[in-house]
């Protein structure tokens, strides 16, 4: 068991506990595995194969190493605390620099704040970092009431950030992590001094004409994505509980559940997942999950976000400078970005994908801090 504490500024006292889980009933849950037949010839664009399922599996009973993994996350000084009945664990991480400025780093699904960890020395040598994972993911537990939507939790993240005394700071975050950065933008204007986002979603709007030809693929891009690649939305946004059995009771129903998205959003020139960042990556994510029971809580979360009435509404614009990251495997379209925000700067990268933490870690490391350099 690994235990940290610590004052918040407001005399809260926090303390985290990492349970380190017995790794042997896992281990023989996978060799029990009842697998499913597969239609010969059937690859990716069905789901998960089963011959590289197998092998993932497989990998994760034999040769994952939990303890490295559980190491890797331990070497920052971490913390829960109650928030609106929810307990919320988060990273605090100081930074040496005297004038360094704060720093609030929000996770996309899945990756959860794994999909973080590989940035997180190179920009504590400039930032405060904070780092909380969403209420219901991971080790912020499982969810104890309903209504987490996009709203309540950016609202969350910032009464997080004035508990810890700051007044003035910054915000990155990709995929679902950029959309609570936006929302946050909304919320608490005065406290932000720039937002940075990747794997920014803005939905498109009437104004079609004069699209440029990248501007005409990502369109056609999110088309595919709404046919063919939104049934895991689809699922969780209307029966969660349903799905959150099958994910809860079995590891590689979780396995191919996750796999599959790191699959589809990383970058398009990956074949495998393992090609886009490494397998004990993706692994020390789904293990988090799955030692945490938190997969049926995500679900959850999908379900408050698509009930939010206030979620697909006109929403204000954005007046904090923001920066926007887009990769090969992006679908963000510059005039609905400027829609919703005010573009401060606009970074096109010739790889990566939707995990950009993690695909291409230096890059957006030398983003975030030229972007916040400039404010």
């Amino acid at each position: 068991m690994h235990l940290a504490q610590g004052p918040l500024r407001d005399g809260q006292e926090l303390a985290y506990l990492l349970v380190r889980p017995v790794r042997g009933g896992l281990q023989e849950w996978l060799r029990r595995t009842r697998w499913t037949p597969e239609i010969p010839g059937a690859n990716w664009s069905r789901g998960v194969p089963v011959d590289y399922l197998k092998g993932l599996a497989d990998y994760w009973a034999r040769d994952f190493d939990w303890r490295a993994a559980e190491a890797d996350l331990n070497q920052w000084p971490q913390f829960i605390t109650e928030i609106q009945g929810q307990i919320v664990h988060f990273k605090h991480i100081r930074s040496e620099r005297q004038d360094a400025k704060a720093l609030l780093l929000l996770h996309d699904n899945p990756g959860a704040t794994m999909g973080l960890l590989d940035v997180l020395e190179p920009l504590s040598r400039d930032f405060h970092l904070v780092v909380p994972a969403m209420p219901g993911f991971g080790f912020s537990s499982p969810l104890t009431t309903t209504g987490w939507t996009v709203k309540r939790t950016a609202a969350a993240f910032a009464e997080l950030m004035e508990r810890l005394g700051y007044d003035q700071y910054g915000s990155h975050g990709g995929g679902g992590g950029a959309n609570l950065s936006v929302e946050l933008g909304r919320q608490v204007p005065d406290r932000l001094i720039g937002l940075h986002v990747n794997a920014y979603v803005a939905f498109p709007g009437d104004d079609l004409e004069g699209l440029t030809e990248t501007e005409q693929a990502r369109m056609a891009a999110i088309q595919r994505f709404m046919q063919d690649g939104f049934g895991f939305n689809i699922i969780m946004s209307t029966r969660p509980q349903t799905i959150a059995y099958g994910l809860h009771d079995s590891p590689v129903g979780q396995l191919a559940w996750v796999v599959e998205k790191f699959k589809e959003w990383t970058d398009p020139k990956s074949e495998l997942p393992e090609d886009a960042f490494s397998r004990d990556r993706i692994l020390t994510d789904v293990s988090t999950q799955w030692f945490t029971g938190t997969s049926g809580s995500i679900a959850q979360s999908y379900h408050d976000a698509a009930h939010d009435p206030g979620a697909w509404g006109p929403k204000e614009r954005v007046t904090v400078p923001t920066a926007f990251v887009v990769t090969p495997g992006d679908v963000t379209i510059r005039r609905f970005a400027e829609r919703d925000t005010t573009v401060a700067r606009w970074t096109e990268l010739d790889k990566g994908g939707a995990y950009v933490a993690l695909e291409q870690p230096d890059m957006l490391v030398e983003d975030v801090r030229e972007f916040f350099a400039g404010l």
